[in-house]
């Protein structure tokens, strides 16, 4: 599934620990924003993983699920093309 996650989190270090969890699971696109095309499971240790790390009452994560025709119609301007899953992903 390909997945696109936005966050918004006004702690600087929490932030950090999400951007650096997201990381090993998509392509940093934007300040807030990732690309992620996953398994189910991997989405699901994925999630699981970011909601220890967030403070619920202040935090927002956003998760927006494309098919693949919504895929194949992401238009970008500058220099970073749609990333698609890589072979392997670290969970640590």
């Amino acid at each position: 599934m390909f997945v696109v996650v936005s966050y918004d989190i006004p702690d600087d270090r929490r932030r950090v620990k999400v951007m650096k969890l997201l990381k090993n699971f998509g392509a940093h696109v934007q300040e807030s924003v990732f690309e992620c095309d996953l398994k189910d499971e991997t989405y699901r240790a994925m999630r699981e993983r970011l909601a220890k790390l967030i403070a619920p009452d202040s935090d927002n994560i956003r998760f927006y699920f494309l098919d693949e025709d919504a895929v194949k119609k992401i238009e970008t301007i500058g220099h970073l093309p749609v990333e698609r899953a890589r072979a392997w992903y670290w969970i640590g």
